[in-house]
């Protein structure tokens, strides 16, 4: 393949289940990038002053070009990221539709202008709403492990909310950020109003923040994130940040063995384990322990780990970068130096040699003396640990820095349980899925991150709420302006009493003080 050439050099771009060089973009020239911002911000001003059904019109368009062009988009995904088509259409390309459809008919109900009562009789001639203005121009970061999904969803909601919006894809994957142009070029927006940024990730970032964005949404690792957060705070530049999850999947003694054991399989395995809400930890009533491992066992041997280019090649590509894969088999090395127990690994099909590939691995006999156990793994390593007590099993599960999710396997008890565990978002019965769910909020405390993505949620947290307030009877003054006598101390020291008895004699005492000073207030002019 030609590799493009540019005087700012070109991002490349490798497949990494084969080792075959894919090409390149090149690099953005960022002595250019405050006029961009400056052309965002003026494309910013024609499409936020656009109704939400003409947004949604420009939305659409993009929709429809992901359903004409799924096949193809899945194809690139896999090809850049390493894992298989079937896994691109499903955990991508499909979500990406979804996205576009929802934000498309929901954003105008979230956004919506909300009438505020008077919280008190004090303010009763005031009449207040709120607003929720575009917040500008914001800047996306996104990451490697899911690079269509994850950032497009955020163009989206920035775009239905009103926003310009300046993207910056992982290094790793340029080609799926030229897919995204493609995408939101099919939506004739404005001139200006998206633009992907190609280069050093650390350089676009001081330059979103030296250009004062109005705010920066980041989904990657933990280090960065607090890298970030440390050089916004010199502008005060408003951050959302998804930075991971150590996910715990607790299974309990009613659970079913079939759809459990089945869902570990797809949310630890998926997209080689790199999914920051994949199963990471796993807990098993110790009575139904040996069952659940025989399963377990038995269906890890049956995956296929391999290049997955076409569907049906493979159940599980490769990994998407070398350092990843690194991460990995250092932890895996640790968890087996100190006693953990390698139950089963899915098997090679094809030629992997070329490859960043590492096998679906199940273990047991683990601890929190081992990394695989306490830090985010982000690798296909499964580590599963027996209990006898479930509030022994929610302490374990909950003994980590990051939550993002968890799952719950059972039936009478899950909900309960599901309410006692620290997470973003906990599914019963199920796991990893939420992400394509845009009705959903996305984020985890903890170090997790900072703000909500997706959802009613994520919609808001790209605008800027605006209180509105003014009379419903206009008048000279209010009651708590100047000038200050003894008459309107002692009507504002009723008002006090007024706005805080539940004493009807009492109330009506007080109002009998107070409504006389404010009627004289508004119709009196004060003459010095």
């Amino acid at each position: 393949m030609n590799m493009p050439t540019s005087p700012f050099g070109v991002t490349q771009s490798f497949n990494p289940a084969t080792g075959e060089s894919l090409g390149g973009l090149p690099n953005t020239n960022m002595e250019d990038f405050p006029a961009l911002v400056a052309k965002a911000r003026q494309a910013q001003k024609i499409w936020g002053a656009m109704a939400f059904n003409e947004r949604r019109q420009h939305i659409e368009k993009m929709r429809r070009y992901i359903v004409d062009n799924g096949d193809k988009i899945a194809g690139i995904i896999s090809a850049e990221n390493g894992k298989t088509r079937q896994d691109a259409l499903v955990t991508e390309v499909i979500p990406s539709s979804l996205a576009c459809a929802w934000y498309g008919k929901h954003s105008a109900r979230v956004l919506k202008q909300e009438n505020r009562s008077a919280g008190s009789i004090i303010f009763m001639q005031k009449h207040s709403k709120v607003v929720h203005l575009p917040l500008g121009v914001v800047g996306i970061i996104s990451p490697w492990n899911y690079p269509l999904s994850i950032p497009f969803g955020e163009v989206i909601m920035g775009l239905m909310a009103g926003n310009a919006v300046m993207l910056k894809v992982a290094a790793a994957t340029p080609l799926v950020g030229k897919v995204i142009e493609d995408i939101v070029a099919a939506g004739d927006l404005p001139d200006g109003l998206f633009t992907h940024v190609v280069g050093s990730g650390g350089a676009v970032s001081t330059a979103m923040f030296e250009q004062r964005f109005d705010k920066v949404f980041f989904t990657g690792s933990v280090p960065t994130g607090k890298q970030l957060m440390a050089q916004a705070a010199a502008t005060l530049t408003p951050l959302s940040l998804e930075l991971g999850g150590k996910d715990p999947m607790v299974v309990l003694a009613d659970a079913d063995l079939d759809r459990a054991t089945n869902g570990a399989i797809w949310g630890g395995f998926q997209n080689a384990g790199q999914t920051c809400a994949g199963i990471e930890r796993i807990y098993v009533d110790a009575k139904i322990y040996d069952e659940f491992m025989a399963l377990m066992k038995a269906k890890t041997k049956a995956l296929r780990h391999g290049v997955g280019a076409n569907p049906g090649d493979a159940d599980i590509g490769s990994m998407t970068t070398e350092k990843q894969l690194q991460t990995v088999q250092k932890q895996l090395d640790d968890a087996l130096a100190k006693g953990a127990v390698v139950e089963a690994q899915s098997q090679a099909v094809g030629d992997t040699s070329k490859g960043l590939f590492h096998p679906a691995t199940l273990i047991s006999n683990v601890n929190t003396d081992m990394e695989v156990m306490v830090e985010e793994t982000f690798g296909p390593i499964l580590p599963v640990e027996k209990f006898t007590d479930i509030d022994d099993a929610i302490a374990r599960a909950n003994d980590c820095t990051m939550a993002l999710t968890a799952s719950v396997w059972g039936n009478r008890g899950a909900h309960d349980v599901a309410q006692r565990l620290v997470a973003g978002v906990v599914a019963v019965n199920d796991h990893l899925m939420t992400h394509g769910m845009s009705e959903m909020p996305w984020g985890g405390p903890k170090e997790s991150g900072l703000g909500r993505t997706h959802g009613p949620e994520g919609l808001l947290e790209m605008t800027r709420p605006q209180g509105v307030t003014w009379d419903r009877f206009k008048g000279k003054r209010n009651l708590w302006w100047y000038p200050q006598d003894e008459k309107s101390y002692a009507a504002l020291e009723a008002a006090l009493v007024m706005g805080n008895t539940k004493n009807p004699i009492t109330f009506l005492g007080a109002a009998f003080k107070v409504l006389p000073a404010m009627v004289r207030g508004m119709l009196t002019t004060w003459k010095p």
